[in-house]
């Protein structure tokens, strides 16, 4: 017959368990956050402290989370879903309306409305991506395309040459990483100050 094994005491199990409990607490707790913190502001310390754009002293944004542009004389950017504001970045997150929910083709429609209504003559279909909002509801880019499609109206309202204007997009305009990774954007944030600074808003 086979004899049981007595079991342990509970203090033999309680006190091993309180020691890898404390050990692992200080290792992922404290060890790990700190040193990788410290690394990524070393190695990385505009990306580590958000990627914040400045004037000066002042803070204007960051190249990572975007902001709501409706003047004319502005590129506007991506439509966001977040709450209680566009680009809330305390609450990132999408429309979660799927393609064949009304409230999305209603939505669509007023956007192109919107975009139809300050630029009238524009014959240019208009391109998705300022129709449509992002998973996030941060994006901070813009397709070339989008940019372009609103290139006319923003030279008009700044009272510049159109060419001075795409001159501007292209240089705000990012190619693929690697040249193969992804897709050519322009960051709005960036696009707009450029033509603040090219031609200030009276």
């Amino acid at each position: 017959m086979k004899q049981a094994l007595p079991l342990p005491r509970q203090g033999g199990i309680l006190r091993p368990a309180l020691v890898v409990f404390a050990a692992l607490s200080l290792v992922t707790g404290l060890a790990y956050p700190f040193l990788t913190t410290g690394i990524a502001a070393a190695v990385f310390p505009h990306e580590a402290s958000g990627s914040l754009i400045r004037q000066g002293d002042k803070v204007v944004g960051s190249e990572w989370i975007g902001q709501s542009f409706s003047a004319p004389q502005y590129f506007w950017g991506r439509p966001s879903a977040t709450s209680p504001m566009p680009y809330n970045a305390a609450n990132s997150g999408g429309s979660n309306l799927g393609p064949r929910n009304p409230a999305l083709a209603e939505a669509v429609q007023a956007r192109i409305a919107a975009l139809k209504a300050a630029d009238p003559d524009n014959p240019t279909p208009v391109p998705v991506d300022l129709i449509t909002a992002s998973g996030s509801g941060l994006d901070p880019h813009i397709s070339p395309a989008a940019a372009a499609y609103q290139a006319a109206r923003v030279a008009r309202a700044r009272q510049l040459p159109r060419d001075k204007v795409d001159a501007l997009i292209a240089a705000n305009t990012s190619k693929p990483w690697l040249g193969v990774l992804g897709d050519p954007v322009v960051n709005v944030l960036k696009l707009n100050l450029a033509l603040d600074q090219l031609a200030p808003v009276k």
